[in-house]
């Protein structure tokens, strides 16, 4: 039966329909409320940006008073009064902002932090990231095209964040002070339109949207206002006039860098390429330059990113990459001209987005390495591909295009390395010279209501002839999309999509092993090779191209009480985009739907609540049905602040083309799952997000996962953020190998050994920010990190497409472990006609340690200092279990790697 049956559908629209009775009075009424204006005033004496508002110049500027509250109370009048003014000269901008405050200083909240660490007390209290406090914030759309948002905040302490488009990443070198006085508190910005991105001309209107925030009250105010329920940003901006901008000024900046760093590590004496201490000294340097009014020149030669957090460990037992978010400061800024595609589900599970470019292709660890150190027994392998040169291109037209160009060289790698004591030294390739390309445009129109964009991406590998390099790595590889997004009804829905193809080329030994490896199962024997209907998908050993195709679409209503959506998800067998992108798998077509409740007016009991019902299903491109969900999602606000998150889903007995891992397809069991969670006011000095997660499956295994966050705040300058971590979990069918045996005919001559597993991590997250000054701060991590993994009752299934196992020793053949070898034999019939196998016992335990303390202090605008410390640790041992003393002893033990970094950066610019 269909999981979106009448009948599996009824007892959630009751709950629904239930929960809407009390509250259906709670609906708000239209709006209709009017965009305001606003003038700037041409400033006519001199100003200091430090917070006081005691120059003559602010008086002729006119206040803007008039706000309302978006919450607690949504739609009232701001509780306490707020006075903006604006002056403009032919460099910047100016904002003063005067905020009332009856209590004076103790009713003033004003953590002091680093940049773009404040949180508003909007009642996000799902999140517990950032601090809470007191603070103004104004954002621009400076184009005027109801699409752009440069926000640029404040608060009491003269903390400043900032953000484009919703990206963090975005630091505009700007200034901003601020001053607590007995009656509230001031503040002042100076705002350099070298900075921003507008259009020519002599006298412009630009979108605004000023916005105050009294933590204590947990009010926010807004001076364009919408209601929570209706369609808001850029669009429903108000207007700030008046501004006769002589010439829009050129941005030219150059940020030369220079760093030392010393290595610290245990070295194996007879090792010749390593030793215990290593020290380098590295230059470079960033540019950015304003090649019109809104393009801008980003480039970099030779960046360094020693100063970057590590990435946290995890735990994968799949086949598949796991992927992490980009950190490194020439990525990450203006990265959201180059965001493509996308997923946007009011609820859905494991499903992936149509990407068409990951940043971290670039300057990866070479790809060959492991070839390396699996056959060597010491090697020098480089840590990664050094990235010679970058420069990206981004910023809007006069036309309404955006536009984000990029172009990235890294160098060929080489690793050297000894097969034996006293053998001779050899050097192979591991990473080929490569470029990089991505070009991306998009075109609004209807005022930012309808958007259509394309993308292109380019991969090209000097392999040079090298056989090693030539067979296993591909020699170019190109991707094209569109996208778009349409809105209507005053942008309450919404139909939004993208389309991509891709094509890869290369040697027929390289295609071939893209083929078989595990994001397309290519050489699966039951695979329909007509199923894709544009593209061969055929397993060729002789190809030496493969080309797919990706889709992805959503119709939704976005806004109102009621929200609803469709969904398609497609990924072709043939569609490969790893070279510049991120997939794990394809041959699949996903489709989903929700239906959605939400009440965002206060009640009795309640501040805001959100109801949400739906399922989703997937089928591979032979017409295998590989996944069947159904889900329900609740979460309430509380009058206190607190918020409480339930959700179920029930995942259904379906078949599994990717568990026998290029071997026929099986069946997989479904699951029910339950989670609960709960957080606490986030303005309190202890923030508390707990999380508790269950399964059962349907074949009596279990999983449980709690992860009790809590974020302390013990002084104004201190934040502290600690996220442990426990997940126990057993799984029927974890894979093991795969051993060729011409007498296993229904599984086509192989026989695809699984385990029972139970696996158990353990982990902690720890973050410390240590604030001295707004341009003074020291961060901290650290992330302790246990896993194991016992294997038993090893199995096979019975036959394709079923879910019946059959254990070895129990109901098929024989096994015996050979404890002094760590291995198993396995005669799969007894005394049958099958060969018996070996293999090593899979069981581990794994440990780490990884952690970085960076003291980082902004001498002057946009010129920092960077004494950075890592340090990472691991170790493995066959134990399959976890035991804190014996686990933290030999975390203890493992010799550590250690790297001290000092990098200065010095901005030149206007």
């Amino acid at each position: 039966m269909s999981s979106l049956s009448p009948k599996r559908l009824a007892w959630p629209l009751a709950a629904l329909s239930a929960l809407a009775l009390p509250l259906a009075a709670q609906a708000p009424a239209t709006s209709g409320h009017d965009v305001p204006s606003a003038s700037a005033t041409r400033r006519t004496g001199p100003i200091t940006i430090d917070g006081k508002l005691d120059e003559a110049a602010w008086a002729a500027a006119t206040p803007i008073t008039k706000f309302r509250q978006s919450q607690p109370n949504e739609g009232a009048d701001a509780t306490l009064a707020t006075e903006i003014r604006i002056l403009y000269d032919d460099d910047a901008l100016y904002v003063g902002a005067r905020m009332s405050e009856p209590m004076g200083r103790a009713g003033i909240r004003a953590p002091l932090a680093r940049r773009d660490q404040l949180l508003a007390a909007d009642g996000n209290n799902g999140s517990f990231n950032s601090l809470t406090t007191d603070k103004f914030a104004i954002d621009l759309d400076p184009y005027h095209n109801h699409l752009d948002e440069a926000w640029f905040e404040i608060n009491p302490a003269g903390v400043r964040g900032d953000q484009f488009n919703g990206d963090p990443s975005w630091d505009p070198v700007w200034e901003g002070a601020a001053q607590v006085t007995a009656d509230g508190w001031t503040a002042e910005m100076r705002i350099p339109y070298s900075q921003l991105r507008f259009s020519g001309g002599h006298v412009q209107t630009w979108g605004m949207q000023l916005w105050r925030y009294v933590d204590r009250l947990n009010e926010q105010d807004e001076w364009s206002f919408r209601r929570r329920n209706e369609s808001s940003g850029p669009a429903y901006f108000g207007h700030l006039e008046g501004l006769a901008i002589a010439k829009v000024p050129r941005q030219a900046e150059l940020l030369p860098y220079v760093v030392s760093r010393g290595q610290f590590k245990y070295a194996d004496p007879g090792d010749p390429y390593h030793n215990s201490t290593t020290a380098s000294v590295n230059a470079g340097a960033d540019i950015k330059y304003n090649l019109t009014s809104s393009l801008t020149l980003d480039a970099t030669i030779n960046p360094d990113f020693g100063q970057v957090e590590v990435d946290p460990a995890q735990l994968n037992l799949s086949a598949y990459e796991v992927s992490y978010d980009e950190k490194r400061p020439f990525f990450v800024a203006n990265r959201s001209a180059f965001s493509f595609g996308g997923l946007s589900c009011i609820n859905c599970n494991n499903v992936s987005s149509l990407s068409a470019f990951y940043s971290r292709r670039i300057g990866r660890p070479p790809q060959l390495n492991g070839l390396v150190t699996s056959s060597s027994l010491y090697a020098e392998t480089p840590d990664a591909a050094t990235i010679l040169g970058a420069a990206k291109v981004t910023g809007r037209t006069r036309g309404g295009y955006t536009v984000g160009l990029l172009d990235a060289v890294t160098s060929r790698e080489e690793a050297h390395f000894v097969t034996a004591v006293g053998g001779p030294e050899r050097t192979q390739a591991v990473e080929p010279l490569t470029n990089y390309f991505v070009g991306r445009v998009k075109k609004e129109l209807r005022n930012g209501a309808t958007t259509v964009g394309g993308i292109v991406t380019s991969t090209v590998r000097a392999l040079d002839g090298d056989t090693v390099l030539t067979d296993r790595l591909r020699s170019d590889a190109t991707v094209g999309g569109v996208d778009w997004s349409h809105s209507w009804s005053n942008r309450v829905y919404r139909w939004r999509g993208a389309l991509m193809a891709s094509d890869v080329r290369g040697s027929p030994q390289a295609i071939a092993l893209t083929q078989r490896s595990p994001t397309h199962y290519y050489q699966r024997p039951d695979r329909d090779v007509t199923s894709d209907g544009l593209f061969s998908t055929r397993y060729d050993t002789t190809a030496t191209s493969m080309q797919g195709y990706g889709l992805y679409t959503r119709v939704a209503k976005e806004n109102g009480n009621w929200l609803w959506e469709l969904q398609q998800n497609w990924r072709s067998p043939g569609f490969e985009v790893n070279d510049l992108s991120i997939i794990s798998r394809t041959d699949y077509r996903w489709m989903n739907g929700n239906l959605a409740r939400q009440w965002v007016t206060p009640g009795r009991w309640y501040r805001s609540a959100f109801l949400s019902y739906g399922g989703q299903t997937q089928y591979n491109f032979d017409g295998d049905r590989t996944d069947l969900e159904q889900y329900a999602f609740n979460s309430i606000e509380f009058r206190n602040y607190w918020v409480l998150r339930s959700y179920w889903s029930r995942s259904h007995n379906v078949l599994d083309d990717r568990l026998s891992r290029g071997g026929p397809v099986l069946g997989k069991v479904g699951y029910d799952y339950y989670q609960l969670g709960v957080s606490t006011d986030p303005r309190g000095r202890a923030v508390w997000d707990i999380q508790n997660g269950y399964s059962v499956g349907f074949d009596g295994t279990r999983s449980w996962s709690f992860t009790p966050g809590v974020a302390l705040k013990p002084a104004g300058n201190i934040f502290i953020q600690l996220s442990p971590g426990w997940n126990w979990a057993e799984d029927g069918a974890q894979y093991v190998k795969t051993v060729k045996d011409p007498t296993a005919t229904a599984f086509a001559g192989s026989r695809y050994v699984f385990a029972y597993i139970t696996t158990r991590t353990l982990s902690m997250e720890t973050r410390v920010n240590w604030t001295m000054r707004p341009d003074l701060t020291l961060q901290l991590y650290a992330q302790p990190f246990v896993a194991s993994g016992n294997y038993e009752r090893f199995r096979e299934f019975a036959a394709p497409r079923t879910r019946t196992k059959l254990e070895y020793g129990r109901d098929i053949g024989t096994i015996v472990r050979d404890p002094a070898a760590a291995q198993y034999t396995v005669d799969p019939d007894g005394t049958g006609p099958a060969a018996p196998f070996t293999f090593g016992d899979p069981n581990f335990t794994t440990h780490s340690l990884r952690g970085t303390a960076v003291l980082r202090w902004e001498y002057r605008p946009g010129s920092t200092v960077f004494f950075v410390w890592t340090q990472q640790r691991s170790g493995d041992q066959v134990y399959g279990d976890i035991d804190f003393r014996r686990d933290a002893r030999a975390l203890v033990a493992d010799r550590p790697d250690n790297v001290f970094l000092i990098k200065a950066t010095y901005w030149l610019g206007r």
